[in-house]
């Protein structure tokens, strides 16, 4: 499963070989939000933007300048790299945008696994032409018919959207988003965004309407719109895109914090069993993803020691139920604070809620589950931590940040003993990337470091031989 660039000229023409076109589009490209072939009540100020890929099923998301209806049409182009031809337009009844963020989730249902798909888009009747990618491609049923596909997923976290007026003085702390077509070169299968997604201000987290102001301000950053239309996206978040920094469960505003997240990330599901939050799982090939909330149920960092909790009881029974459910030979744990660092320093598991952190990793080696992978962000720089146990394989943790925030020139840290030699990147916006691949039963995890630019900084592969429970225990 891999989502591909298709230019919106090519788009049309695929389609207009297999149904009538409902407009043309113009002859020069419009911005990002700015173009429509007329002039529709309400325009798309950001998106489209994939979500939650199945077998038979994909989100599309946008988001509109004012309320309004949003139609899909799609129709295939391709099975197993066989281009296809007289496939019937499909067309969906009409979304209605969401009353307070104008943003519209187009859930698709009823494709075919692996097949590749072009879509439209109307907002209010209208056509719209975009110039981002406009294709999309279902998983593929390979089990029990082959070998599982490759996967490669992205992740990163602290993207700083400058908005000057509401900075504080001085230097901007927002970088540059070029760092966002280098991701997409990467043609991934999926996108994790591992919290502090954006960051809420002084004047936005008092407020629901200023938490769905910064995250508006934040989605609609037009380097970042390419990103959105080439892979799937999926979510969780930390403390500057929940509320103030550090904060916890006694947050005020966390629900319209968590009613906007749901709005902004299409993800599978928020929460379990009755359960609030934006923790969640999904499966890519082979490889299942296990997404937590670090924030709606934490207790203040400086609680007593016998309060402090990151993800709380009922999410981590959850957590410990699905992985010892899990049979996937790769486990990505991923949340916005580090897991395995030892060095008791701001947010990390260690520091704010150890005897949490030993019950987790404790149960992983009590229930024998195997694969498991941390993935994080947060730290304002990147890092490969690996932690040896006895009774256990070795627990890596990959930890990339930030994407376009300030980037750390010395960690506090320096000297964490878990640090895997040869993986500290300081100094400079990076994201990371995790491929899967090899035959079933032989398959290998390959971790990589980047830079803004797109320069490899490092890599360093497991084989999932290599995190399996040792026969003799």
């Amino acid at each position: 499963m891999r989502v591909r660039f298709v230019p919106v000229a090519l788009a049309a023409l695929l389609l207009s070989a297999c149904t009538p076109v409902l407009a043309s589009p113009s002859a020069v490209e419009p911005q990002i939000g700015a173009g429509q072939l007329e002039t529709p009540s309400a325009r798309i100020v950001a998106g489209p933007m994939l979500a939650d890929v199945t077998h038979r099923g994909i989100v599309v998301w946008v988001q509109t300048d004012a309320p309004a209806e949003v139609t899909l049409r799609y129709v295939a182009v391709a099975n197993d790299s066989t281009q296809l031809s007289g496939q019937e337009q499909v067309e969906l009844a009409p979304v209605h945008t969401s009353s307070v963020s104008n943003t519209a989730s187009v859930r698709i249902f009823g494709l075919e696994p692996g097949w590749t798909y072009t879509y439209s888009l109307e907002v209010d009747g209208q056509a719209v032409a975009l110039d981002v990618p406009t294709r999309f491609t279902t998983q593929s049923l390979w089990q029990w018919r082959t070998d599982p596909p490759e996967v490669t997923i992205a992740f990163g976290s602290c993207f700083y959207d400058n908005d000057p007026e509401y900075d504080r003085p001085g230097n901007s702390y927002g970088g540059t988003v070029d760092i966002f077509e280098q991701i997409r070169d990467r043609q991934p299968d999926a996108m994790l965004w591992l919290g502090d997604n954006l960051y809420l201000r002084e004047v936005d987290w008092w407020s629901a309407r200023g938490i769905h102001y910064r995250y508006s301000h934040a989605r609609q950053t037009p380097g970042l719109q390419r990103l959105l239309a080439s892979t799937v996206h999926y979510a969780t978040w930390d403390d500057h895109d929940y509320g103030p920094n550090d904060s916890d469960r006694s947050y005020i505003f966390k629900d319209d914090a968590l009613a906007t997240f749901k709005d902004f990330w299409p993800n599978p599901t928020y929460g379990v069993g009755g359960v609030p939050g934006v923790f969640t799982q999904f499966e890519l090939g082979d490889v299942e993803v296990f997404l937590l909330d670090n924030r709606y149920h934490r207790a203040p960092n400086r609680a007593p020691m016998d309060e402090r909790t990151l993800l709380g009881a009922e999410q981590m029974q959850w957590l410990l139920d699905a992985l010892t459910f899990s049979r996937a030979p790769f486990k990505l744990v991923a949340m916005g604070n580090q897991t395995l660092n030892p060095v008791q320093v701001f947010e990390n598991y260690s520091n704010v809620a150890p005897e949490e952190r030993e019950y987790l990793l404790d149960q992983i080696r009590a229930r024998r589950v195997e694969g498991v992978v941390f993935l994080s962000g947060d730290r304002h720089h990147g890092e490969l931590n690996r932690l040896d146990r006895e009774g256990i394989y070795p627990l890596y943790d990959f930890t990339s940040s930030p994407l376009t925030a300030g980037a750390v020139e010395t960690p506090r840290d320096a000297e964490n003993p878990s640090r895997v030699e040869g993986t500290l990147t300081t100094g400079v916006r990076n994201f990371g990337t995790v491929t899967v691949s090899g035959a079933r039963r032989d398959r290998t995890l390959t971790m990589r470091a980047f830079d803004a630019e797109g320069t490899l900084l490092w890599e360093h592969a497991v084989h999932e031989n290599d995190l399996k429970m040792s026969r003799d225990e």
